[in-house]
């Protein structure tokens, strides 16, 4: 580490994790909800929860107690202190606005929220305030920046691949979401969908 010392960034990531589950559990009124739906609804969800609730504070705890080699010990072998310093500042900032842009999700749908994949309650209304005006997704852009995030601060190739497999799961996991939000919606939802971009704001 060029920039913050291990047992730095290891608090860093408690705080911010810590933040969360506060604002899950005041926002949605839980903080564990299980996995229902498909075997891919099952898949991804289950595979986000032991990511975030598993995996974010086991690395964390590795890192206050200096054992960051156990997170990966296939590190990647980033020689060059430039190089190595931009990755860590940049894998900090998306690790950041990661959490931040999933609890400000959380606060907008309140007690609207679901895991991902199912369908609208007939009580809900659709969401298209706060980041929901930026991407139709924050919440699953907020798990590829603390993913990617993770693995450039942490240089780690364990990380890197936990990105990977967000984006094939939420590749089959976002079409049957919107699927039943346009069934639940109709136009309304598809002049959103139109407006809105999916993922990364004016991109894609």
């Amino acid at each position: 580490m060029y920039l913050l010392d291990q047992k730095t960034i290891g608090i860093v990531l408690l705080v911010l994790l810590g933040m969360l589950v506060i604002v899950k559990q005041l926002a949605t009124g839980s903080i564990i909800e299980m996995p229902t739906g498909s075997r891919l609804l099952r898949l991804t969800n289950s595979f986000n929860l032991f990511f975030l609730l598993v995996v974010n504070p086991l690395a964390a705890i590795l890192l206050i107690t200096g054992n960051a080699g156990a997170i990966d010990p296939m590190h990647m072998a980033v020689t060059a202190p430039g190089l190595a310093q931009a990755m860590e500042i940049a894998g900090l900032v998306l690790t950041v606005i990661g959490y931040l842009l999933m609890a400000w999700a959380l606060i907008c749908l309140g007690r609207r929220y679901q895991l991902g994949g199912n369908a609208p309650r007939k009580t809900d209304q659709l969401t298209i305030v706060g980041p929901y005006k930026l991407v139709r997704h924050p919440m699953y852009s907020a798990v590829l920046c603390i993913s990617l995030g993770l693995a450039c601060l942490l240089q780690s190739w364990a990380f890197l691949a936990v990105f990977v497999i967000y984006l094939v799961l939420l590749s089959g996991l976002i079409p049957v979401e919107e699927a039943g939000l346009q069934q639940a919606y109709g136009e309304p939802y598809g002049a959103y969908r139109h407006r809105v971009k999916k993922l990364i704001p004016l991109v894609y």
